[in-house]
């Protein structure tokens, strides 16, 4: 049962990885890459800290745009749980890959000769992606947190995508990402469930 699996997700692996074209090459390369969202995190991080709205007055077609300072220890707390969230993503995967010790794609002694790969081959081992992972921590933690439901379909289209792109770009199984956000997300759950008990016990409200 467990080598159909693995069979399985080695097939469904080379057609996503053979499903390609130069213009695709370059948008999953960029969503793979981490630089290209540092604008987003800070962004993110801004709105933990700073709440705006938009508003027009006496009906006027020109948008008054203000921004209001949250309370200063909800937004630490918040942000430290986005940051305990990543911490704890990024060590989980890591720890996992060197236990369950699954090749990367490009290191399969079988086939990974037949991979096609746009990056370099990374570490020996696959499982967990930490993409994945760390993405979908960060997208569930911060959606908790923020509460806007087009913040919420943004940012985890946002992750899915990033995800996807480590299947195409060679460097994980399906199997990898999709472990590989459920371990995200349930840390980032976890995380956002002991701080909505501290921000309670405590009355630290935004």
């Amino acid at each position: 049962m467990f080598e159909r699996v693995i069979e399985a997700d080695k097939e469904l692996f080379f057609f996503l990885n053979g499903l390609h074209s130069p213009f695709m090459d370059r948008i999953m390369v960029t969503l793979s890459a981490e630089l290209p969202w540092a604008p987003l995190y800070a962004a993110v991080f801004f709105s933990l800290f700073f709440s705006i709205s938009l508003s027009f007055v006496d009906n006027s077609l020109k948008p008054v745009i203000k921004i209001r300072r949250k309370h200063l220890k909800y937004a630490f707390i918040t942000l430290a749980a986005v940051l305990i969230t990543f911490l704890l993503t990024e060590n989980a995967s890591g720890f996992i890959k060197d236990t369950a010790m699954r090749f990367r794609p490009a290191y399969d002694p079988e086939t990974g000769w037949m991979v096609r790969l746009l990056e370099h081959k990374g570490s020996l081992y696959g499982f967990v992606s930490s993409h994945a992972a760390n993405t979908f921590g960060f997208a569930m933690v911060t959606s908790l947190i923020l509460r806007r439901r087009n913040y919420s379909f943004f940012i985890f289209t946002w992750a899915s995508l990033v995800s996807y792109s480590r299947i195409y770009v060679g460097k994980h199984y399906p199997a990898d990402v999709v472990c590989g956000a459920l371990l995200g997300a349930i840390t980032a759950l976890m995380i956002f469930l002991i701080i909505s008990l501290l921000i309670k016990r405590y009355k630290i409200y935004p």
